[in-house]
């Protein structure tokens, strides 16, 4: 087979299906990591190994858009027991925070197991002497030190995407031991925030025996840096769509439907019960019965994307969400107006910059985030600089972009208080807030975070 050398790993290919009537074919996945890493891997004529999405179907190799994609098969028992099981209902809840109740199954983690296993395996076998792989997010955590037991002369990287969680948490699953074994055969382990790197080498030095010094922890006889790599958005891709004349017409059409002169609150989820989408509006609900004329002035726009449907957690969340979307609308709402617009869907990237654009609040206020790249996406698309930015004090960006107003999602007065600070906020001082977070996300693109990463690997 033929050999990369550069390798990712990730759970999925940067591609999907794409069918046309009989004739089929692939597309690029949207999406910040794969505008990111998709050149690099191409200008190194590199290989992604990862999962079509498809259950029990075997695919050859094919290259698309200049990289070799490797397909790894999937049975319907991996995809219930290692990716609903392990990754979305043991490893998902309790790296957050423990918002939702992990589920410990053994039978659950032999898969993951046996599918890690069989990642890199695949790896392996595509990866040219002395090349580098970087394996992507939770869905591989054993990878690296199998890997490196298979080719023990690839420099490996592993980034994680979501939060690391602090030792009380982290002790509750039984296999933790396992997790950091597999974790510590990277060469460079990538977190979003100091306190995800902190929590990190702590578990380490506890369960696995490590020295830490600095961002160095010494595992046997080796060196492995841990450090965090804040991932970002494509902030130029953002901008470009942002002043096109037909972006800004939209802007137009989305505040005449909502109303005019009706200030609008943007919320844009996965419908995850870690983005605190149920607390945001019961605060939004604070907001109208602590200031009587609010709903007159006021419209909230909820975009909430579908998640892990068959899960019972998520199917949960929704419920009670659109409960609260239709008391709010059924108080306060008036013929052929409603304060609440809630759309259980995603929009094309265009249509969703335009949201951005109409937005005079956006709220992002997660119970727990890795990063939350909405956050970012709303700056970048402030062009003039208007807007206030309402983001959770748990979510990474908060540590980045300090001129939003922070809050404790947890408290749903103070969130209320908050958007009503935001309403009123001089012009002058939103600018000022707003320009400094723009500095941010133009200086620290997700160009720049992967090729960080790649520097310190050696990639």
């Amino acid at each position: 087979m033929q050999r990369s050398r550069l390798v990712i790993a990730a759970n999925t290919l940067p591609v999907r299906r794409l069918d046309k009537g009989r004739q089929e074919g692939w597309t690029t996945s949207p999406g910040g990591l794969v505008s990111a890493l998709a050149p690099i891997a191409r200008d190194q004529e590199g290989a992604w190994v990862g999962w079509t999405g498809e259950i029990d179907v075997d695919r050859e190799p094919f290259v698309h858009e200049g990289i070799r994609n490797i397909p790894v098969k999937v049975s319907l028992a991996d995809y219930e027991n290692s990716y609903e099981g392990v990754c979305n209902r043991t490893l998902w809840p309790l790296y957050h925070d423990a918002v939702g109740e992990p589920e410990y199954h053994r039978h659950w983690w032999r898969q993951y197991v046996d599918l890690n296993a069989r990642f890199a395996e695949t790896v392996a076998s595509v990866t040219s002497a002395n090349g580098v792989v970087w394996v992507q997010d939770y869905h591989l955590q054993l990878v690296p030190a199998m890997l490196r037991d298979l080719r023990p002369d690839v420099r490996i990287g592993f980034f994680l995407h979501i939060p690391f969680p602090p030792e009380d948490l982290y002790d509750r699953l039984p296999w933790r031991t396992e997790v950091l074994h597999g974790l510590l055969g990277a060469d460079v382990v990538g977190l979003q925030t100091r306190s995800d790197t902190r929590n990190f080498m702590r578990v380490t030095v506890r369960h696995a025996g490590t020295k830490a010094s600095g961002n160095t922890l010494q595992y046997g006889n080796r060196d492995i840096k841990a450090a965090a790599y804040p991932i970002s958005i494509d902030t130029d891709r953002i901008e470009h769509v942002a002043a096109d004349p037909a972006i800004l017409e939209q802007t137009k059409t989305f505040r005449k439907q909502l109303g005019g002169g009706r200030r609008m609150i943007l919320g844009v989820d996965r419908l995850d019960y870690t983005k605190g989408i149920d607390l945001r509006l019961k605060a939004f609900h604070q907001l109208l019965e602590d200031w009587p004329d609010a709903y007159r002035e006021t419209v909230f726009v909820q975009l909430a994307v579908p998640s892990r449907e068959r899960i019972a957690e998520y199917q949960t969340v929704r419920s009670h969400v659109e409960e609260l979307v239709g008391q709010i609308n059924g108080r306060y709402g008036e013929i052929g107006i409603a304060v609440v617009h809630y759309l259980r869907r995603s929009l094309p990237f265009e249509e969703l910059v335009a949201m951005y654009r109409a937005a005079d609040i956006m709220a992002v206020t997660p119970l727990c985030d890795g990063m939350n790249l909405v956050a970012k996406e709303y700056v970048a698309a402030r062009l003039d600089d208007t807007g206030v930015l309402l983001l959770s004090e748990f979510a990474g960006a908060a540590a980045e972009l300090r001129t939003a107003i922070h809050v404790n999602p947890h408290d749903v007065n103070g969130m209320a208080d908050a958007m009503h600070r935001a309403f009123h906020m001089p012009e002058a001082e939103s600018k000022r807030r707003m320009r400094a977070m723009r500095r941010v996300v133009r200086k620290h693109t997700i160009h720049a975070w992967a090729r960080a990463f790649l520097d310190d690997l050696g990639g």
